[in-house]
């Protein structure tokens, strides 16, 4: 079978009501802290895609038993102090940051050397953001290359609490450090900028010595070591990052409705749906409810008559950070001149985002200016897209793929979009939740 699709027409009207599954960011969090809880821990609507796949596998590594059946998943962890360390471990992170750096601050007390691997586009990106304060704690890294993938990892027995600065609004190296703080003699010190809380509000919930105190953009963080985890069942909520392609879809198309049920709405997630709002999209919570930490709502949304250009407050960055690629998509169609800026994070994802915003705004006809950290796009509510687009080589970004089809059923056009696989990292049942609303 090609490993490619086409899509030769556009969307029509519709109005329809989805279940989007589970959190990504999550998932793999339940996966990574049930594995040092004391007991089995159950999981249901737990994400099966490759990412999540991968952390199951590393922790199976360690000696952790892992049952599954369809979307429910159990973990019999083994204390703070379970993991078996062999020698000749080799961590395969495949195509997933969060897993690779957050792994990496649960095994800082291994005696023995730990490898960790990755794809193409992981082994590209920056590990030193999260091996230089890790190794504070007393751990040892070593390089094959200058701060990508592969890096080898040697414990200590003698981990100290350190104090760390995370100046760049990256859950992923805060949270790598929180659970580094776990195995560390003291008091570990976080000041971190605004990002999503995940792993703070799962401490919480499982009452776990951590306190968090908001300072205007920063988090100040202290955490204790840990003694023990409870076993803990969790029921994942529906991924918001997955559901802004089917917004932003529904947002793009004319006299549409959807309703999305049961979705995360942790306020460090929702800046899309406040850009959204900006731009005249019309959204709503029904069924508000929380859930051990974490804010869950149905997202009810409309499309508008027109859209509205937006200079996008830069505070709301972080908090849409995976959604600015569809979000491009609607400053295309809008009415004026939207400006995105300090996006210099785009970059440092799975491919260059912000190139490829560009490179497919460029392809449909739209007129935008970048730089290494912002983008200004002309918007054209007229529209329409006649000649083929051929969207390749970008490094198998799952992302990427997903905006090309959002962006063909919405404006129409000859379409041949590769690397469909890419969608098993984080959302596999992307296409077959497409074709509920058109055939591609």
């Amino acid at each position: 079978m090609p490993n490619k699709i086409t899509v030769n027409h556009k969307i029509k009207s519709f109005n329809k009501s989805i279940i989007i599954p589970g959190d990504k960011s999550l998932s793999i969090r339940w996966v990574l802290i049930a594995s040092l809880a004391s007991g089995k821990s159950t999981a249901n609507n737990l994400l099966m895609s490759e990412d999540v796949q991968a952390a199951i596998n590393a922790i199976r590594k360690f000696g952790i038993k892992v049952s599954i059946k369809k979307d429910k998943c159990e973990i019999y962890g083994k204390g703070i102090y379970g993991y078996k360390f062999k020698r000749g471990i080799t961590i395969d992170a495949k195509n997933s940051g969060t897993l690779a750096r957050l792994i990496l601050g649960l095994i800082i007390n291994s005696p023995f050397s730990v490898k960790l691997i990755g794809d193409k586009s992981l082994s590209k990106r920056d590990f030193r953001r999260v091996t230089n304060p890790l190794s504070k704690f007393g751990v040892k890294f070593k390089y094959k290359n200058k701060n990508g993938l592969p890096l080898s990892l040697i414990g200590s027995n003698e981990l100290k609490a350190i104090s760390y600065l995370e100046n760049r609004g990256s859950a992923q190296c805060k949270s790598s450090v929180i659970f580094g703080s776990i195995k560390a003699k003291g008091k570990t010190k976080i000041k971190a900028k605004k990002s999503r809380n995940h792993t703070e509000l799962l401490f919480k919930f499982l009452k776990l010595p951590i306190k968090v105190i908001k300072k205007n953009n920063y988090d100040h963080i202290e955490l204790n070591p840990v003694k023990k985890i409870k076993k803990f069942n969790y029921n994942i909520p529906s991924d918001i990052s997955s559901a802004a392609f089917f917004m932003i879809l529904t947002a793009l198309s004319k006299k549409s409705k959807l309703l999305i049920r049961n979705i995360n709405i942790n306020p460090s997630r929702i800046g899309v749906i406040k850009i959204l709002k900006k731009m005249g999209v019309k959204i709503r919570f029904k069924k508000i409810k929380f859930y051990k930490g974490e804010k869950i709502s149905d997202i009810i949304v409309s499309s508008p008559k027109n859209l509205k250009p937006i200079n996008c407050p830069v505070n709301l960055n972080s908090g849409a950070i995976d959604e600015f690629l569809s979000i491009f998509l609607l400053a295309a169609k809008a009415k004026g001149v939207s400006y995105f800026k300090n996006l210099e994070e785009l970059d440092k994802k799975e491919s260059p985002r912000l190139k490829w915003g560009a490179k497919i705004l460029s392809l449909i006809g739209i007129r935008a200016i970048s730089t290494k950290n912002s983008i200004k796009i002309y918007g054209n509510p007229r529209l329409k897209i006649e000649n083929k687009i051929v969207i390749k080589n970008y490094l198998k970004d799952h992302r990427v793929f997903m905006t090309s089809v959002i962006a063909a059923l919405a404006f129409g056009g000859k379409w041949e979009i590769h690397d469909k696989d890419s969608i098993n990292t984080s959302f596999p049942s992307f296409l077959k939740l497409i074709n509920n609303f058109k055939k591609c």
